[in-house]
């Protein structure tokens, strides 16, 4: 051990999407920069959420094209799912995508790796408890500008017996190497519905569990209830307003759920058992109270439109600080700080995340693509608006891909003609959503859209028909 403080003038903590970004961008800037991970550059992005998540999700496409395959006058043979070797592909782009990460931080003048725990001594000061073969060194670090880049972790659900009960969660969920006979899925959301969706195609019985009374519970009701449909069309049990109430394992190894429905209670079998429904902070390891950081009753690190702590010197970016946690918001927590300390840190130029567009995509099978208001969020703001809706069974290029569920439906302010938001449910939703968030961004009527020559036939023509009401 030792107590020699190592000086810099940045440490990062953590290197996910916010985090490495700007800890290369610092060095560039000429800041004497340390960077430190407590195990795989790249956050939870790269290493167990979108990268594996989505790559595992396009092999779960692949066998539900297969399938289909006689639908599109193609015939082939029996479809046969080999869950390990889906998991080897995974894991290749993984470490492809991790690698290229590490070599970037390495390469960089002024910027120093370190992998280890982060913990706070002080305002400005850091100790590490370094991995070195069996043993463990400390070592001290401190900085005028601290950045907290440590991201989140699936939640445990507080349920009766479930201590006694080997519980899957986003990440290990990933690393089976044999498909679950009956998977019991706890939650409606985002992760829920992923890999409900990609087990079922890869084989598995999938049973969905959720407390309320729709699922993805920020949606409105007409999109909630697409997407239930769909899913009940791939053969997903959905059980909504149902509460999970006590777990238990079987002499014969299967798992029992009880669960509470508006009908009473009953009690689902199933052979494995997936939490999806919420994450916590990895605030807890930080030793915070020593810096005096301030967070919320949940964990989260509490930040200003800036990012900044209550602390001098301090800033949290990515999932830590609270708020949507998706990728692109800690890449865009990363160019606020940037704009702020290094593009224009003499000039007086101050970005902030306020009235940022927040877009995001469901990576269900048709997609769902988000961004702005819902119907349900601009009425409540009282405002007056007129809705667009079509279903994908309209669109040219979905009919000849044989991709027509789902609808889209965008949300306009009626006496501006201004685009509040859509929601894109169906084949590429993400993409087109983007078109229309782009449109936003630039602030164009609707009708801008609505009268755009747009090749044919791809899926950006169908706004011209979505839009002419």
């Amino acid at each position: 051990m030792t107590n020699q403080t190592k000086h810099y003038d940045a440490i990062v903590i953590g290197t996910g999407q916010g985090g490495k970004p700007l800890a290369v961008a610092l060095a560039k800037a000429g800041w004497n920069t340390a960077v430190i991970e407590r195990l795989h550059v790249g956050g939870t992005c790269v290493n167990v959420g979108c990268t594996p998540t989505k790559t595992m999700v396009a092999s779960a496409r692949v066998a539900y094209l297969a399938r289909r395959a006689a639908d599109y006058g193609v015939h082939t043979g029996k479809i046969a799912v080999n869950l390990a070797e889906i998991r080897l592909r995974k894991q290749a782009v993984v470490d492809d995508f991790r690698g290229g990460g590490q070599k970037t931080i390495e390469q960089t003048e002024n910027l120093e790796l370190i992998f280890g725990e982060a913990s706070f001594t002080g305002a400005n000061a850091i100790a590490v408890k370094l991995n070195n073969g069996e043993t463990r060194q400390l070592l001290q670090l401190a900085a005028p500008k601290i950045f907290i880049n440590a991201g989140c972790r699936p939640a445990t659900p507080a349920l009766e017996g479930i201590e006694k009960v080997s519980v899957l969660d986003s990440t290990s969920i990933m690393e089976l190497d044999e498909l679950p006979q009956h998977l019991l899925v706890l939650g409606g959301g985002y992760i829920g519905l992923e890999f409900g969706q990609m087990f079922r195609r890869f084989g598995s019985r999938v049973t969905i569990v959720q407390r309320g009374g729709q699922l993805l519970g920020r949606e409105d009701q007409d999109v909630a209830d697409e997407v239930a449909k769909i899913l009940g069309e791939d053969g997903i049990e959905i059980l909504l307003d149902t509460a999970a109430v006590k777990v238990d394992r079987a002499s014969d190894g299967q798992i029992h759920l009880m669960v509470k429905t508006s009908d009473g209670e009953r009690t689902l079998t199933g052979s494995h058992l997936l939490a999806a429904a919420g994450r916590v902070p990895n605030s807890d390891a930080l030793n915070l109270s020593a810096a005096g950081i301030e967070t919320d009753k949940q964990g989260f690190i509490k930040t200003n439109d800036r990012l900044e702590t209550n602390v001098a010197g301090v800033y949290a970016l990515g999932d830590i600080k609270g708020g949507p946690q998706f990728t692109h918001i800690s890449y865009d927590d990363f160019r606020i700080i940037r704009t702020n300390l290094i593009e224009h840190a003499n000039s007086g130029a101050v970005a902030t995340i306020t009235n940022r567009c927040v877009p995001y995509t469901v990576y269900i099978d048709p997609q769902l693509g988000r961004v702005g208001m819902s119907e349900d969020d601009a009425k409540a703001k009282g405002l007056k608006v007129k809705v667009a809706k079509m279903p994908m069974s309209y669109v040219a290029r979905a009919i000849e891909m044989s991709e027509t569920r789902g609808f889209m439906k965008v949300v306009i302010e009626a006496e501006t003609n201004q685009i509040l938001g859509c929601a894109i449910l169906g084949i590429e939703g993400g993409e087109i959503m983007s078109m229309i968030q782009i449109a936003m961004m630039g602030k164009l009527p609707y009708t801008a859209l609505k009268d755009a020559t747009f090749a044919h036939p791809t899926l950006a023509e169908s706004l011209n028909n979505l839009l002419n009401i």
